[in-house]
């Protein structure tokens, strides 16, 4: 049954592939963990190329709607375009469940919505490109009013496998030289644990009602990670010269581990964690 959602879902998509079909696969997990059902209004935050939106779009049906939004602009991304993607996307069989609007800063002033409005607010895989703590739990804080329930996840760093060592390197090694900038397009800019992120939701007002550990081992996600970390390492910290000198001996000695761990054992992506709250 699953299987032929997922061909349904990846099928409206503009990458195409079995890449596409396992983020797909994926996010169909996280939308059953959830509970989302028929007929919702749904607003997704962090919406990106889509991936969650169409499965967002597709179990709450022709009744319900996706509002999805994006502080990126459409030309991000690659090798396909986020424009690129809601253009596909709207196209699609499930483009008349969803709108999708980029250059939307969900922290200024001319955003909002009425109280309520939605049945679900999806943060999905994005709070580790925030800023910091403090933009989260703004989000979260700012975004409580305007629906009944939170849909929330993100990469588990406690490993569970030996083979996701690497996905976690790679992130830990991303995490401490992003510490030192003012601005960044990288893919980890913070790094919340699950307990992190379960205190900074709870402290803007919702309460955890469930919590699923989600493993999906086919993701590329992590493999990913690794090749930018290696690709980037070295470049990034010429280009922060005010790092410690003894931090940065550490970080060239991380980058070094995670070469012989690549070279060792094959990489698998880290677990996900989904939280549900009200």
């Amino acid at each position: 049954m699953r299987e032929s959602i997922v061909s349904k879902i990846a099928a409206c998509m503009a990458v195409k592939g079995e890449v596409q079909t396992d983020q797909t696969e994926h996010r169909v997990k996280l939308a059953e963990s959830w509970g989302i059902e028929a007929g919702s209004k749904i607003l997704e935050i962090g919406c990106g190329q889509g991936d969650t939106t169409a499965v967002l779009a597709y179990f709450t049906g022709k009744k319900g709607h996706v509002h999805a939004i994006d502080i990126a602009g459409p030309d991000y991304g690659s090798p396909v375009t986020l424009g690129e993607s809601r253009e596909y996307l709207l196209a699609s069989s499930l483009g008349k469940q969803m709108d999708i609007q980029f250059q939307v800063d969900v922290l200024a002033d001319n955003v909002t919505f009425p109280e309520k409005h939605f049945d679900y607010i999806v943060f999905s895989h994005a709070s580790w490109y925030l800023r910091s703590a403090d933009e989260l739990a703004s989000i979260l804080k700012k975004s409580r009013s305007w629906g009944k329930k939170l849909c929330f996840a993100e990469w588990d760093p406690a490993i569970q496998h030996v083979e996701q060592q690497s996905h976690i390197l790679a992130v830990l090694l991303q995490a401490q030289y992003e510490a030192f900038k003012e601005s960044s397009e990288s893919n980890v800019r913070s790094l919340f644990t699950v307990e992190d992120i379960k205190d900074i939701i709870e402290g803007t007002g919702w309460n955890v009602v469930k919590e699923e550990s989600i493993y999906s081992p086919k993701l590329k996600d992590g493999e990913w990670e690794v090749d930018m970390a290696l690709e980037f390492a070295e470049d990034e910290l010429k280009q922060l010269p005010e790092i410690p000198g003894k931090l940065k001996k550490l970080i060239q000695s991380e980058i070094r581990i995670l070469q012989r761990n690549k070279s060792m054992f094959p990489i698998r992506p880290l677990s996900t964690i989904a939280l549900t709250a009200e």
